[in-house]
């Protein structure tokens, strides 16, 4: 496993918490809080894209 680490759980309502994670060679990752050992890993401009792509009402569709 990669050198992850990890910020804090972000939470939602209930138990939806989700972590974020970088690596020292610039990978990001997101995980579900409990279950870091399966992630979806980019590289952090694609986490970046992605974060600023939710933030901008691009995803709203899926609520």
């Amino acid at each position: 496993m990669p050198d992850i680490t990890w910020e804090a759980p972000y939470c939602g309502e209930g138990a939806n918490c989700f972590r974020v994670g970088t690596d020292p060679t610039g990978n990001a990752y997101i995980a579900v809080a409990g279950q870091e050992d399966t992630y979806l890993t980019d590289t952090r401009e694609a986490l970046r894209t992605l974060i600023q792509d939710i933030k901008a009402g691009k995803a709203d569709h899926l609520l």
